[in-house]
């Protein structure tokens, strides 16, 4: 489709609204900016968390913050317009003008009360409601690219107490620590299996042992204080923990580990003597992920009813995460299956195990960079790449890593028509980068022998994205080709 410079100039001037104070040249014409603009018409929006029969849940008219754009996307915007490709530089437009979430993965307390109480204060002045991220565990990411958190327990509540007391009286959504309950340090599952994240530290002498506070004891706690604080200093939140995604934890486990968090949390509220509902506590799925919103709606309503099931359902299940069935089905050697006769197999299960009793537990999906699913590898299995197996299966293992031909998914909105579906929101900002994925850090894998038109050679090659064909940006970095691609594939398409 043309577009005309003229509509092009006035879409343009619309735009300073989301880029603020710039200019953008090349538009066919120099607008006046309109410094700390957020984006078009937005005072007639109505917000705001409303009460349902049983949990809090978000409104349908709710409208998410849009807060100001990565400066990286703002400069590949201007870029775009520069060079007259006005279809994608619209597209982009669009990506960053939707209500997205704010993260916030350290500084002092102090620093980031001051900071997530601006953020709450922009919000309601713009009447739409903030997606706040907490991201300070300690072992936060267990090494991997967004490695880091705060140094200890006493660090991290301390943290948060401060991001709690940012949000105060006021509205806002919390996603409460990403792969918080997926990745545990030294952890066995219901089912007798040892975690993978085991972190060290090596002393004096050369021996090794478990990091000091490496240990699901104190995971559990922190994000236990972590629901009191905010129940206590913050009670217009509403509060989201981990549920991984719908191709990670299995039904079971994941019940469990959001089950035995809220009753942590009941039982620290109850020492500590402050009021806390774990019926108010939702959970949040396919954060930073690609996997449908289909089968992340089916998944999250599995894992809800397993809640109930193993709780408040019949009295032969009480207790039983670990007899729900999953999306790992057996009859495929435990592949993931969710075909629809395996789903109905599931449901009637789990139906069966709740013994009349309804999933109450509401959950979130990110869908902002699931628009084509995950990561489909089997191409480079043929010519001209002619990747081995082995390759194949370590491109499988990290398909959750700046995944090549994924487009952003449906936009953010309280509106679902699915009862426990909240919202689906975009957590994971599109077109920040996963990390530098690469053999070295374990999320790709790759024969140079067999195809290699770049020319990489010695160690160059660990540290290489052949599936994007550069050196990725760090995780949080504005990858430029990425933000593209998310934007030209789209599903719903963005632009017009």
């Amino acid at each position: 489709m043309k577009i005309s410079m003229k509509h092009a100039a006035k879409r343009c001037k619309k735009a300073l609204g989301l880029l603020g104070a710039m200019a953008i040249t090349g538009c066919g014409a120099q607008a006046n900016p309109v410094p700390g603009a957020q984006a078009e018409a937005q005072t007639s929006d109505t917000v705001g968390i409303e009460s349902n029969a049983g949990p809090l849940v978000l409104g349908a008219t709710t409208r998410f913050f849009v807060p100001p754009p990565d400066p990286g996307a703002v400069q590949q915007i201007v870029s775009l317009f520069e060079q007259r490709d006005l279809k994608d530089a619209f597209k982009l437009l669009e990506l960053v003008g939707q209500g997205q979430a704010v993260w916030f993965n350290g500084g002092t307390p102090d620093a980031v009360r001051k900071s997530v109480k601006q953020t709450v204060r922009e919000a309601s002045s713009d009447r739409r409601v903030p997606i706040l991220v907490a991201y300070d565990l300690p072992f936060r990411d267990c090494a991997q690219y967004s490695s880091g958190g705060a140094a200890d327990t006493a660090s991290y509540e301390a943290w948060i107490d401060g991001f709690a007391a940012g949000i105060g009286k006021g509205t806002a959504v919390v996603i409460l620590e990403p792969d918080g309950l997926g990745i545990i340090p030294y952890n066995t599952t219901i089912y007798g299996a040892a975690d993978w994240c085991k972190p060290t530290v090596t002393d004096a002498l050369g021996n090794v042992t478990p990091a000091p506070g490496a240990d699901p004891a104190d995971r559990y706690a922190q994000l236990a204080y972590a629901l009191v604080s905010l129940a206590n200093k913050a009670p217009n939140a509403r509060v989201y923990v981990d549920g991984t995604h719908s191709a990670w934890l299995g039904v079971g486990e994941a019940a469990y580990r959001i089950n035995h968090l809220t009753t942590t949390a009941s039982q620290t509220a109850l020492t500590e003597g402050v009021p806390f509902d774990p019926q108010s506590v939702g959970f949040f799925l396919n954060v930073s992920n690609y996997q449908p919103t289909d089968q992340s709606t089916q998944f999250g309503t599995w894992v809800s009813d397993c809640i109930t099931a193993a709780t408040a359902g019949a009295s032969w299940a009480a207790g039983h995460f670990d007899w729900c069935p999953s999306q790992y089905d057996p009859a495929l050697d435990y592949a993931v299956d969710y075909s629809a006769a395996y789903e109905a197999t599931v449901t009637a299960s789990l139906q069966n195990m709740m013994g009349g009793a309804a999933a109450t537990t509401h959950f979130l999906i990110d869908t902002g960079r699931n628009g084509q699913g995950p990561e489909n590898t089997a191409p480079y299995a043929a010519a001209p790449y002619n990747q081995p197996a082995s390759v194949i299966s370590a491109l499988q293992g990290g398909d959750w890593c700046n995944a090549a031909g994924a487009g952003v998914g449906l936009r953010p909105s309280a509106s679902t028509g699915v009862p426990l579906v909240d919202a689906y929101v975009w957590v994971k900002t599109p077109g920040q980068s996963d990390g530098s994925c690469d053999i070295a850090g374990g999320a790709r894998g790759w024969d140079y022998s067999q195809y290699d038109p770049w020319g990489i050679t010695g160690d160059a090659q660990n540290h290489f994205d052949p599936l994007w064909g550069a050196v990725d940006p760090a995780a949080g970095a504005w990858f430029p080709a990425q933000a593209l691609q998310l934007a030209q594939n789209a599903s719903p398409p963005l632009g017009f």
